[in-house]
């Protein structure tokens, strides 16, 4: 099982789950959002499953083989707050392989990483769970 976390608006998450679809029907995909709008987007975006919330971050994240979202999940209160201690302490202890997105906000800079478009970086995630699978 696949849990893809994401917060705000959900526009990452929504973009994952999307080619998610497309390169691996067959994988399911729980989304769970730190608030309502994250969690519908990515709903709406094929989830096969979604939750909202500090607890469904923590309960999903013990299922879960694979976690992706944007770099901040693992990072307590970021992502404007929304990430909280025990949610980025959850994503961080799972035995999930993590694919981690490195967006440049909220305070959280990566250096070393190029400034890529979303789509670049969706791409990217898509050739890492290939390998993941090899």
């Amino acid at each position: 099982m696949i849990l893809v976390v994401d917060s705000q608006g959900g526009g990452i998450g929504r973009a994952v789950i999307r080619s998610l679809k497309q390169h691996f029907p067959e994988i399911e995909i729980v989304a769970v959002g730190t608030n309502g709008v994250a969690t519908s987007a990515m709903l709406k975006a094929g989830a096969d499953q979604a939750a909202t919330g500090e607890n469904a971050v923590v309960v999903t994240a013990k299922k879960a083989d694979v976690i992706i979202g944007p770099i901040g999940i693992v990072i307590a209160d970021s992502l404007l707050g929304e990430i909280t201690p025990k949610m980025a302490l959850a994503i961080g202890q799972s035995n999930a392989k993590r694919i981690l997105i490195p967006v440049n906000h909220c305070d959280n800079i990566i250096v070393g990483v190029p400034d890529l478009t979303l789509g670049k970086l969706v791409d990217n995630v898509i050739l890492e769970l290939k390998n993941l699978k090899d």
